[in-house]
């Protein structure tokens, strides 16, 4: 009887009675304002069974109010009548919705992709003051909760372990991460067989248009994908081997009902994919040279052709410390390479700055496992912009945040860009155990440079792509609709 008291006393400082989800509902009287609000998104697909079996622990535990399963209900829906209601019930002089939306805190239950969809409507919805994230680690990679703490493998679904990652949500720190906006514009001729991938098989964060033509006679279309990530863009072999794995289990989803299991099959993969033997398998087409001209902009503002090795099959854009299930590709470069290569040190989560690493093959990449173990380091850079060549391949594997697509490509005449920039901060809570580092840790260790600090504005006088940054397009209701038609 007096664990249940303690347990329910506890539970009250995550509790939001339901009038403040729902307006027709009767005002509550609550005993006390909660002192850590939260809302929780669950991906009840993943984690084979976990994702189920935690959103129905989370329900007995909180107002069902307060729980969504995100295959029944989109997470840019549920915040966006979320805050109204709550910008009403303040208007009203409602306390307890003020001190709630002051303190609201946001969990994010599935694989990195689905928590980089949360963080694309948290983005696009441009609040005052935009909640923190936790992320519950339900994927394959879970390389976004590893980072900040919340460890590799679900926390468990049963109620003393969900009370415990309550506990750790209610003292995690919050911590700004940089977010990063993809761009990428294809041209061809209107008689080009090339069509823009299905919505159904984007990332959650990614997102096809086509640009409305000025000259109806015109002889080109252009198609514009937009979207941003927070963890990584890869392209290349790892992205091929990411997508068998997810088409495989799209195919056969009994197959893939615990995360060992999963990490199994995709060592399988990347075998068969010709990831462990490039040469015998694989034409040199497949090399990142061969595919792309690759160039960077630093903080100077001045745009630098990146001359990528022939051997390179692989190139991962990276924004923090994980990649893979935990491994940092990045790794620590002595102080001699860092001036050598012009790197900043060290790589920080918030400095608008991504590295640029690049892989040969998988037994480059297991290279990683060792202590001082990392990928070729190619730049620290605050833009990044791929050019395809013409007629190089009809189609180019891509990921963002550990979601995988094959992106169909024109041939002959047409033109594909891939442009990635800085696009502000969003709001993540760490626990003690956080790998990431930020320029306030770096400063207190005297190992950042004063110039090294994050700036959102990224104007440009010669910059194609300004409207379509307006935001992530991470939700129909945010998107940016002036002269852009959804496919």
């Amino acid at each position: 009887m007096k664990n249940n008291l303690v347990k329910n006393n506890m539970l009250k400082e995550f509790y939001i009675p339901t009038y403040i989800f729902v307006p027709e509902s009767p005002v509550e009287k609550v005993s006390q304002i909660p002192s850590c609000p939260v809302i929780v998104f669950i991906n009840t697909k993943s984690g084979g069974q976990l994702g189920h079996d935690l959103i129905v622990t989370y329900r007995k535990l909180l107002n069902n109010s307060q729980v969504f399963d995100l295959l029944e209900e989109a997470p840019d829906k549920v915040l966006h009548k979320l805050y109204g209601n709550m910008e009403r019930l303040m208007r009203d002089g409602d306390t307890v919705a003020a001190e709630i939306h002051r303190r609201l805190r946001l969990i994010v239950a599935g694989g990195d992709g689905t928590a980089g969809w949360l963080l694309g409507v948290v983005s696009d919805l441009k609040l005052v003051h935009p909640p923190p994230v936790a992320t519950v680690p339900l994927g394959t990679g879970n390389n976004l909760p590893y980072s900040f703490g919340w460890g590799k493998r679900n926390p468990g679904t049963d109620e003393k372990s969900v009370l415990s990652f309550l506990q750790s949500v209610r003292q995690a720190k919050e911590m700004k991460i940089d977010s990063w906006h993809i761009v990428m514009k294809m041209e061809s001729p209107k008689s080009s067989t090339c069509d823009p991938i299905a919505p159904l098989d984007l990332p959650h964060s990614l997102h096809a248009f086509h640009r409305v033509p000025n000259n109806p006679q015109d002889k080109e279309y252009s198609c514009t994908f937009r979207g941003g990530f927070w963890n990584y863009f890869s392209m290349g072999m790892d992205a091929q081997v990411s997508y068998a794995f997810h088409s495989e289990r799209k195919l056969h989803p009994e197959k893939f009902k615990n995360q060992l299991s999963n990490q199994k099959t995709y060592l399988k993969l990347a075998c068969t994919q010709g990831w462990f033997c490039a040469s015998l398998c694989h034409p040199m087409s497949r090399n990142i040279a061969h595919l792309s001209k690759v160039k960077i902009m630093k903080k100077s503002g001045k745009w630098e052709t990146l001359e990528i090795p022939q051997s390179i099959r692989s190139i991962v854009c990276l924004n923090l410390p994980s990649f893979s299930g935990g491994l940092n590709p990045w790794g620590t470069p002595s102080e001699r390479k860092q001036r050598k290569r012009d790197l900043v040190m060290p790589p920080l989560v918030d400095d608008g700055l991504l590295e640029i690493v690049g892989f040969k093959d998988a037994w480059h990449g297991l290279v990683l496992l060792s202590p001082k173990g990392h990928g070729t380091r190619l730049a620290q850079a605050h833009r990044v912009q791929f050019k395809f060549h013409k007629g190089a391949t009809d189609h180019a594997y891509m990921r963002l945040d550990g979601e995988p697509w094959n992106q169909p490509l024109p041939k002959d005449d047409g033109k594909v860009l891939v442009e990635i920039s800085h696009a502000g901060q969003v709001k993540m809570l760490a626990t003690k155990n956080c790998i990431a580092k930020g320029i306030h840790e770096a400063l207190a260790m005297s190992t950042v440079h004063p110039e090294s600090s994050s700036s959102s504005d990224d104007t440009d006088d010669d910059d194609d792509f300004a409207e379509e940054r307006k935001n992530f397009g991470a939700a129909l209701s945010f998107r940016y609709m002036d002269d852009v038609t959804k496919e």
